[in-house]
């Protein structure tokens, strides 16, 4: 955590805290709650957080900080647990946990991924069992792993078809070819061509669509195949029969993937994208740096403390710097105790204290990309409703696409956000109920401000 930071109210919480909001208080959110419940219906993740607040009485704040913990724990737990199947050193074990640890926020490819979040959230919890099912399934433990799987399909369907699928490969090799496993975990189908509004919200979101990708982003999708066709080599000659394995059977499930992520790049197969086969690539980014790391000391490194210092130190130390310059305005790791160093924070907090839970608020569409506002919801601080913005609800659109429509209108409604005057924002109270703004200093000449700071203002539409 020193490494990688904590921010517990950035990026995607504000698409999976607002539901535990809404457990703990059923009156928050009147308005628009279905960009968030569309999530919240796939996933136990918000009743398992508001259990946990209820059972423990600890703030929600602390309950997400000490799941954070227990989610990093229980991955390296895991890469632990498969290391020692795969390699005999106690050494090596020690050193592809250890730099599992040190890259944990290791951007995934060209996903929008990393390999954990700096905040709680499904796939931070459920990070851990795709990796543990490994370890069953070489156990021949298959009651175990499909109960585990389960499990995890309960928390984040989408990921938990990863893991199930590479655990099928993996049973499959062993018994048949490979190549023909992989028609196995091949997802195909036709889907009707999606309304233009759902074209509008999938084409602002180019992760989807693996022809969108940069060519750096192409290689960190390619890369994995030629790197674990040669750790099967080595697996071989070393007589390292599940290392062999493993590696084996991630080059077909990446070649799968790939295949499946060009057919969704079709426009026919628009609709598909939001499968995003190529999140495929956490499963193997965390597979491909705990085996590195293994590798490195029992060939490499071996001993040597000296030369572990020389890569562990200024690896951790890039890491470190890189997620300082991310959130450059918060802290770096935003404890529960702490008051927050961020303006747009200090805002929303204000709102949580001072309006009422029914107030209907609009920001910029795009206002998790302003400067200084550090990626951080509004929903999940606020506890406020709001209109549909461009980052959050514009990603909950993707992957419902009956919500495209009302999605549309609520953006051209205020898309001009930046030119807006007194009557656009009263236009925003006839037409949604609109009675509250947060707009970016100096603000809007002679709307009624109760809360201002250094960055924002809190209006009221009157």
């Amino acid at each position: 955590m020193f490494v990688h930071g904590y921010h517990p109210w950035a990026e995607d919480a504000a698409l999976y805290l607002p539901p535990v909001d809404k457990l703990l208080n059923p009156q928050l959110f009147p308005f628009n709650a279905q960009f968030f419940e569309s999530h919240a219906h796939l996933t136990l993740f918000p009743q398992m957080i508001a259990a946990a607040v209820r059972v423990t009485h600890l703030p929600l704040a602390y309950v997400l900080f000490f799941g954070q913990l227990v989610s990093i724990f229980l991955l390296l737990f895991a890469c632990w647990q498969l290391a020692g199947k795969c390699f005999e050193r106690e050494a090596a074990r020690y050193a592809g946990v250890a730099m599992v640890a040190a890259l944990l926020t290791l951007p995934v490819a060209g996903t929008a991924l990393y390999i954990m979040d700096q905040y709680l959230n499904p796939r931070n919890v459920t990070a851990f069992i795709g990796v543990l099912a490994i370890v069953w399934v070489l156990d021949r433990r298959y009651v175990w792993a499909g109960i585990l799987l389960v499990l995890g399909a309960l928390i984040h369907p989408l990921m938990a078809v990863f893991a199930a699928s590479f655990c099928v490969l993996l049973v499959w090799a062993e018994t048949t070819e490979l190549s023909r496993a992989a028609l196995f975990v091949l997802p195909l189908g036709l889907f009707d061509k999606p309304s233009s509004a759902y074209h509008d919200a999938v084409s602002t979101h180019a992760y989807f669509y693996l022809t969108r990708w940069q060519w750096y982003e192409w290689l960190g999708a390619i890369g994995p195949i030629a790197i674990f066709w040669w750790f099967a080599r080595v697996g071989r000659a070393r007589k390292m029969r599940n290392f062999e394995l493993i590696s084996k059977t991630l080059v077909i499930y990446q070649v799968v993937f790939l295949v499946a992520a060009q057919i969704v790049s079709l426009p026919r197969f628009e609709s598909l994208a939001r499968l995003q086969p190529m999140r495929d690539l956490h499963l193997v980014y965390i597979l491909l740096v705990l085996f590195a790391g293994c590798l490195l000391q029992q060939f490499v490194v071996k001993e040597r403390w000296w030369l572990w210092l020389l890569i562990f130190v200024p690896l951790c130390a890039s890491m470190t710097y890189a997620q300082r310059a991310l959130f450059p305005a918060s802290a770096h790791v935003e404890w529960p105790w702490t008051q927050p160093r961020n303006a747009w924070v200090q805002a929303f907090e204000w709102i949580r204290d001072n309006t009422p839970e029914n107030a209907i608020f609009a920001l910029d569409p795009t206002y998790m990309h302003v400067s200084g506002e550090d990626e951080n919801g509004f929903r999940d601080i606020a506890e406020r409703s709001m209109i549909a913005d461009d980052v959050t609800d514009g990603g909950a659109v993707t992957m419902f696409p009956p919500m495209a429509d009302e999605w549309v209108a609520q953006m051209q409604a205020h898309r001009n956000w930046k030119q807006f005057g007194i009557e656009d924002f009263q236009k925003l109270k006839t037409q949604y109920g609109v009675n509250w703004v947060v707009l970016q200093q100096p603000g809007v000449p002679g709307l009624r401000c109760p809360y201002e700071n250094r960055a924002v203002k809190v209006c009221r539409v009157e």
